[in-house]
């Protein structure tokens, strides 16, 4: 299958169901815990602002859903460098997406300070680097994907879906960068960023989840 390889075991089937469940908690636990901070804005505060430190939702949003959702992406990887562990291309875009996690993660172990403003501190800085490598990481995986699924019979038709996605979350999130000032739509930008690129990932682990129930229904 073009360097895919076959394998229905259940480490395997478990971590693509990571990948299935991970955009799902995600976005749940954004839009949840923006309802238990009222004038919370969506619009204009970051994503990481929910976990703040000192904030009502700072325990949740940082182990809840960053590093729950970081150690979903890392398995999700895992699985993904075990499938398609003869493609190179396909082995490195993994990769990325475990970095991803990985950089996720950290951003949970490292709130950033109240509105995340920039004031020297490491955990403050570990927050805002962490978060950088995690988007870039996961925007330039969905490219690299876009190649591998252009090589492979019967996921060709996502590829053009993977560099679209790519393009849109770089692009919205230079869109967030050039909006930072206080009360513009950074927040909005970040969303769609992280909204294009974390549907991706349910698209491609539903699409790897239906390929692998119809070669079970085959076999």
């Amino acid at each position: 299958m073009n360097g895919v390889r076959q394998d229905g075991s259940f480490a395997l089937e478990a971590g693509i169901l990571c990948g299935v469940l991970a955009p799902l908690l995600w976005a749940s636990a954004i839009v949840f815990c923006g309802t238990l901070r009222p004038g919370f804005s969506h619009f204009t505060q970051y994503i990481s602002e929910l976990g703040e430190r000192g904030s009502s939702t700072e325990l949740l949003m940082r182990y809840g859903a960053f590093v729950a959702t970081g150690l979903m992406h890392v398995a999700f990887a895992a699985a993904l460098a075990t499938v398609f562990r003869s493609s190179r291309p396909g082995v490195i875009a993994a990769v990325l997406i475990g970095l991803n996690g990985l950089a996720r993660i950290a951003a949970g172990f490292f709130p950033c300070e109240v509105a995340c403003e920039e004031t020297g501190s490491l955990g403050q800085r570990m927050h805002s680097f962490s978060a950088g490598v995690g988007f870039v990481a996961l925007v330039v995986s969905a490219i690299v994907w876009s190649v591998v699924f252009r090589r492979t019979r019967d996921l060709r038709a996502l590829a053009a879906y993977s560099a679209v996605s790519g393009v849109l979350g770089l692009g919205f999130l230079v869109l967030m960068d050039w909006s930072a000032e206080q009360g513009a739509a950074r927040g909005l930008f970040e969303r769609l960023s992280s909204g294009v690129l974390s549907l991706w990932i349910l698209v491609f682990a539903l699409r790897l989840q239906r390929r692998d129930a119809s070669l079970q229904t085959r076999n």
